[in-house]
């Protein structure tokens, strides 16, 4: 079967949605298509591995009311090969879908463990994968959660949260290694072991199995683990396997240019598999984040609708750590010039990230109300250093 839009995005998620909306917006008889391959329609995906666990949403609030927009979505579809010349895509079932304007929103894959440890594995990444993990996560369930990254950090938070006994394996040394700074990381191992997580930092799962009631896990100092269900949150890697075949430019994602716009003129990509150019950090960047998938899409969706503006905001996440939480923007790389100004290490406080005396990112530790004016700072040319940047983003009321 042939379907026919005049703006086609392939994906579904929180890119999708946003951009669907703002073609809408811009013009408003947009016959607009989606097509992805859950069989869900497009929801929020931070709350799978946050709100969700702690009753503050339920599956309807996390809906995004695609429908809305008017897009005629197609789910439980995987798009398998790209005609630029002929506009057309073509998904695995046979049917074509013919396009005017095309939008790349196709996300990102979790990277796997290197064994088949059966359903009681599971790597984090959509609504099913939190629906296979509830199953398992009841009060007293043995879990293992495989990564000490932004992902495994929160599931490990949220399955303490319903009762569960957590094993946290990660190989480096530290909880957010990378990330946080020494003295910090320290901290959150500490305070994730006084909440009952059993945290094994320095640990690789190398192999497993399924067993009776559960998986038996290798791991590489030696030792074996029995759990009842492992989830595994190891990062993600672009989905570009359509925009190669197409031959888009690729380079860690999807190249793009300021307007979101890919090699070819008539396809745009936005969300976690677009690389795009941030000026305020002088770099290409690919962002997984959900404020990325939201602005880019809405501004793929208006530059695809006739309204190009440029995408040049910079990458903002956030996290909730048990009572812990912290916003941040730019980029946290330990890498950089660390800058630590604490109200009172490991509660509260701001940690600035400098490249020859530009701030590069913030770290806003349990301080709130700052986020506008640390995307401020890291616009300003400086130079900064240790001194000047004491007692600059001080915590809001």
């Amino acid at each position: 079967m042939e379907h026919m839009h005049d703006y086609l995005i392939v994906g579904a998620g929180m890119a999708a949605d946003a951009a669907a909306k703002a073609i809408r917006e811009v013009d408003t008889t947009a016959d607009v298509g989606m097509v992805g391959e859950e069989t869900s329609p497009p929801y929020q995906r931070p709350p799978l591995s946050k709100a969700l666990w702690k009753g503050d949403r339920t599956l309807a609030d996390i809906d995004l009311g695609t429908a809305a927009s008017g897009a005629k979505l197609y789910p439980g579809r995987r798009i398998v090969a790209l005609d630029r010349a002929a506009h057309v895509v073509r998904d695995g079932q046979g049917d074509s879908y013919r396009y005017r304007r095309l939008l790349l929103a196709t996300g990102a894959t979790p990277r796997l463990l290197p064994f088949d440890g059966g359903d009681r594995v599971i790597h984090f990444r959509t609504l099913d994968d939190y629906q296979a993990l509830r199953r398992y996560a009841r009060p007293g369930a043995i879990i293992a959660v495989i990564g000490g990254g932004f992902i495994g950090a929160e599931l490990a938070a949220s399955l303490c949260g319903v009762g569960c006994k957590v094993s946290m394996l990660f190989p480096d040394a530290h909880i957010g290694a990378g990330r946080y700074p020494d003295g910090l990381a320290r901290y959150l191992d500490d305070y994730y072991r006084q909440h009952g997580v059993d945290v094994r930092s320095g640990v690789r799962v190398n192999g497993g199995r399924p067993t009776d009631g559960g998986v038996e896990l290798d791991l590489s100092d030696g030792s074996l683990l029995r759990v009842e269900a492992a989830v595994a949150g190891l990062g993600v890697t672009p989905n570009v396997a359509l925009a190669e075949q197409a031959g888009l430019k690729v380079d860690n994602g999807i190249v793009v240019d300021a307007q979101l716009r890919s090699s070819d003129p008539g396809i745009w990509a936005a969300g976690d598999v677009a690389n795009f150019y941030n000026p305020a950090l002088d770099r290409r960047l690919r962002v997984e984040h959900e404020d990325a998938a939201l602005g880019m899409g809405r501004c793929a969706g208006r530059a695809m609708a006739g309204i190009a503006d440029s995408y040049d905001t910079l990458p903002f996440f956030y996290s909730d750590l048990f009572d812990l939480g912290y916003e941040a923007v730019g980029l946290l790389d330990t890498r950089l010039e660390v800058v630590e100004d604490w109200r009172e290490p490991g509660r509260e406080g701001v940690v600035y990230y400098l490249e020859r005396g530009r701030v590069r990112g913030v770290l806003l530790w349990n301080t709130w109300g700052q986020v506008d004016a640390a995307r401020a700072l890291i616009a300003e040319p400086g130079p900064f250093d240790a001194a000047s940047l004491q007692g600059r983003l001080p915590r809001q009321a």
